[in-house]
């Protein structure tokens, strides 16, 4: 404890004396206190010529001052000594008046012992008061330096504009240039004579498999003329239009269904999607004016239109029947499975197949459309693809899980399987329709007898998810080899379970063995 004590008291002792000396250094640095100075001019009393004391921080001075002469007005030099105030440098404010008519030029200070500044000279020229020839004012020279300034800044602006303005008509004539060469290849592209048919056939020839080039398909979009309105739906319209005389459908998206038609134009312009049972792409385009926007999707023309409503209008025979049912599943299966190769195609789920989704072309097959809310699946780096589309599909055509919202949203097998569930009520519409012993079912929709014309998704979830309800199979289709056959296809396909359910590839090879064991021949 002792030696504790006497380390604290020897270390306090040591601050102590580091900070005495501290102190003293300082004391020593400053400035002398009551340090005489030879003066003249500036003495304490008006005196002409003695001494001064400076105050604690002042320095002692000799100056060169220019006096004005009474008698001749001239400026003259005259050397004064005296003491300078602290933090005083510049002006000359001694102890004493100031002799009027006096211009401080030149100072030299010192502080180092008493009466320093007698022996101090500083070095002074005379500059004469009027200026020789040739040589002008301070203001004068001001005056021209703002000048010659103005005129440089005014020179490098107008530099600058015109260098700008000469890009600007480069620039303009450069694009000019683009778009007039642009549009004889785009005439080059489109003869005269051709068809929508033709230019297709001319842009897969060429090996892109993705469509026609987008300039072709702008020059497509601007020639279009809309005839009527054949449709109207949650996303826009469908119209019926020409182009050349050949008649197209053109899908007229809302503006806020704009994510429906960025999704739906990737998707019909994906490699090698283009497929007979796949409703053909032609172009699409954005027009307007400030006022107005259109989104359009342009297709091939069906006059049959939708499948739902063809199945309202007509019934069918057993080919026919097969014709359909062959030519969806085809569709289908070319959507859902992956083409690979160097131009590979990706597997791709629908979402939202109905039968107002799927059209009947003129030859009785049918053509799946309308992909704003299909995903892309890309095997390489097993990504999903989906759009950020707020939408969602048709809730009386919803499986099981989606409904129930336990899909495994990380799985693309899902998202197909949903796609056959969807399907199988196809299947039953279709069904529904065809003739077996000259009788026939009215047309209707799933679930018409279960659920109101729009219902919701507790609706919808108590029905397939709760009770396991599914569309009722009539009797008389035991009385048909196919419509039997169709029969277990669309049972197999609405299970519950996604895992039991078949596949797009395996239902259209049923079909299409189903069909070669016929006496007649659908394709």
């Amino acid at each position: 404890m002792a030696n504790n004590r006497d380390d604290f008291i020897r270390l306090l002792w040591y601050r102590l004396l580091s900070v005495t000396l501290v102190v003293i250094f300082y004391s020593l640095k400053s400035k002398v206190s009551g340090l005489k100075c030879y003066c003249v001019q500036h003495c304490p009393n008006n005196e002409l010529e003695g001494t001064c004391t400076a105050r604690k921080g002042g320095r002692c001075f000799s100056a060169v001052e220019e006096v004005v002469n009474m008698a001749t007005g001239q400026l003259e030099a005259e050397r004064t000594y005296g003491c300078l105030p602290p933090n005083e440098s510049g002006i000359l404010q001694c102890k004493g008046n100031l002799v009027p008519h006096r211009i401080p030029k030149s100072i030299a200070c010192c502080d180092d012992k008493d009466m320093c500044n007698e022996a101090l000279s500083p070095v002074y020229t005379v500059i004469p008061t009027t200026p020789g020839p040739g040589e002008f004012s301070s203001f004068d020279d001001s005056v021209h330096q703002i000048a010659l300034l103005i005129s440089v800044t005014a020179c490098f602006i107008f530099l600058i504009v015109f260098v700008l303005i000469a890009y600007i008509r480069c620039k303009k004539r450069e694009e000019r240039r683009q778009t007039y060469i642009a549009s004889e290849q785009c005439n080059s592209f489109i003869t005269t004579g051709e068809t929508i048919k033709d230019l297709i056939d001319k842009s897969l020839s060429s090996g892109s498999g993705s469509g026609l080039p987008l300039l072709v398909q702008r020059t497509i979009a601007k020639q279009i003329e809309l005839i009527n309105s054949i449709g109207k739906g949650r996303y826009g319209e469908v119209w019926k239009a020409k182009w050349r005389g050949e008649n197209v459908a053109v899908k007229v998206f809302f503006t806020t269904e704009e994510a429906s038609w960025i999704r739906e134009t990737e998707i019909y312009q994906t490699v090698l999607l283009r497929h007979e049972n796949i409703l053909g792409f032609v172009a699409a385009d954005i027009r307007g004016t400030g006022s107005w926007t259109q989104l359009l999707l342009i297709t091939d023309y069906h006059e049959y239109g939708s499948l739902h409503d063809y199945l309202k209008l007509h019934t069918l025979e057993v080919p026919d029947l097969l014709r359909m049912t062959s030519s969806i599943s085809s569709g289908l299966s070319h959507l859902h499975n992956e083409v690979f190769g160097k131009q590979g195609k990706p597997a791709i789920a629908h979402r939202d197949i109905k039968s107002k989704n799927i059209l009947v072309k003129k030859d009785g097959t049918c053509a799946i459309a309308d992909f704003g809310l299909a995903v892309k699946y890309n095997s390489e780096v097993n990504e999903i693809d989906i759009a950020a589309n707020k939408r969602v599909g048709t809730k009386r055509y919803m499986a099981p899980e989606v409904i129930s919202e336990t899909i495994n949203t990380s799985h693309f097998d899902s998202y197909r399987m949903s796609d056959m569930y969807s399907f199988a009520l196809v299947l039953w519409e279709i069904s529904r329709c065809c003739v077996t012993n000259g009788v026939v079912d009215e047309y209707q929709i799933p679930y018409h007898d279960c659920v109101s014309s729009d219902p919701s998704f507790e609706d919808m979830r108590k029905v397939v998810c709760v009770e396991n309800i599914r569309p009722a199979i009539p009797s008389r289709w035991n009385s048909c080899k196919v419509l039997q056959t169709i029969s277990k296809i669309m049972q197999e396909c609405w299970h519950s379970n996604p895992s039991v359910r078949l596949t797009s590839l395996r239902v259209k090879k049923t079909l299409l063995k189903l069909n070669s064991s016929q006496d007649f021949k659908v394709f």
